[in-house]
């Protein structure tokens, strides 16, 4: 459950992101495709080097469906529905890679905010993505 602080926070950090969302969520697939190589399995054709075209055009549209989540704090399941749909039922993405996705994603917010990415504001980031996670998982029950 996300307090109005928490709340606060994620608008905050969001509101740093603007600008930087295309390289942010190019870094944060290329941090997982590192960290976790079993994820490139579901982008066979994808040229999955740092700083393609391909990687920048997703991790946009990985932000994209974030900031949609953003703006719908009180209702990330109806926000979300048709990205749940998506993902569970067309690409058949393991549940498990959106958790390995908000880690990757927590250090590169972190390594691009510095000190203003401190414990509070990581805690309550975590709280949104692991909310988004369990969103995205839902129709897989």
């Amino acid at each position: 459950m996300l307090t109005a602080e928490d709340k606060k926070m994620i608008q905050q950090v969001w509101d740093k992101m603007q600008g930087c969302q295309e390289e942010v969520g190019g870094e944060t697939l290329i941090r997982m495709f590192t960290t976790y190589p079993q994820t490139k399995t579901y982008f066979p054709h994808f040229d999955l080097s740092p700083g393609s075209d391909q990687v920048r055009g997703h991790g946009k549209k990985v932000v994209a469906a974030l900031g949609t989540a953003v703006k719908s704090l009180d209702n990330l399941s109806q926000a979300l529905s048709e990205l749940s749909n998506l993902h569970a039922y067309n690409l058949r993405v393991d549940p498990v890679n959106f958790k390995l996705l908000a880690q990757c994603m927590q250090v590169v917010l972190a390594t691009h905010f510095g000190k203003d990415y401190n414990p509070e504001v990581h805690a309550a980031f975590d709280k949104f993505l692991s909310a988004v996670a369990a969103v995205l998982a839902e129709k897989y029950r």
